[in-house]
């Protein structure tokens, strides 16, 4: 049977922490960000930690 592939767009978004987490960047940074409050903006800075309800989708994703 052939290796798994690893799936490319996943491998661009998500990371592996050293405990095995998965972390990703939040989602409502990237424009219109003049419309939003500096507190909701700071918030987003921040780096997300995966659900548990999808850590297991995406760690198929990348292979691991």
């Amino acid at each position: 049977m052939p290796k798994m592939k690893t799936h490319r767009g996943a491998a661009k978004r998500f990371r592996v922490t050293k405990n095995g987490k998965i972390k990703h960047k939040k989602m409502g940074h990237g424009h219109l960000l003049s419309s939003k409050t500096q507190k909701r903006k700071r918030k987003l800075r921040k780096i997300g930690i995966l659900d548990a309800s999808f850590t297991k989708k995406v760690s198929r994703m990348l292979g691991l």
